[in-house]
């Protein structure tokens, strides 16, 4: 999905920040919640500038303001979320792709190719997919536990596999005894 807020390059103004202030409509809204597999988004709003940086480079920097409406993956109920985010992009002329695919990225993952344009949509639903909370909880929501064991058999209990739950249970029992 895009939106049409793509910069062209060539139009940018060289000696002063050029501006943008995204607030998608409902519909907009919608889509990207769709996309992202949410239930929904609210108060979205993508705000800054995009000036240049150095000769032939250029510099996004923008706050991604944003309320997120989800499943809790504990109880199912919804959860609203607000995030709050400072984005940054850099776009370089003279960027290169490694040439072996298997290489390790230790590059700095806000550095893009120049392109004819720079779209601020596109950097905002990017930052808006990163930010997402991939497992929200409703407050005070806790899975519990599930315990199994065949008939006539105790069940082994998380508690049971941690290492010093024994010798804080032979703590207890001589504390009993020395009481008694």
């Amino acid at each position: 999905m895009t939106d049409s807020t793509a910069l062209r390059v060539s139009d940018l103004a060289r000696n002063r920040p050029t501006a943008f202030d995204l607030r998608p409509d409902a519909k907009t809204l919608e889509t990207l919640a769709d996309e992202l597999n949410i239930k929904g988004l609210r108060k979205l709003r993508f705000t800054g500038n995009i000036r240049t940086k150095g000769r032939r480079d250029w510099q996004l920097s923008a706050t991604l303001g944003v309320s997120v409406l989800q499943d809790c993956v504990v109880t199912l109920e919804p959860v609203t979320t607000r995030n709050k985010e400072k984005v940054e992009r850099f776009f370089v002329s003279d960027f290169s792709e490694p040439d072996d695919p298997e290489v390790e990225m230790d590059a700095d993952e806000r550095v893009e190719p120049l392109g004819d344009t720079i779209d601020p949509f596109a950097v905002m639903a990017e930052a808006l997919a990163l930010l997402i909370p991939p497992y929200p909880r409703k407050e005070g929501a806790a899975l519990g536990e599930a315990v199994y064991s065949q008939p006539g058999v105790t069940p082994l209990q998380d508690e049971d596999t941690k290492p010093f739950a024994g010798l804080a249970a032979l703590k207890n029992q001589l504390k009993q005894d020395g009481e008694a």
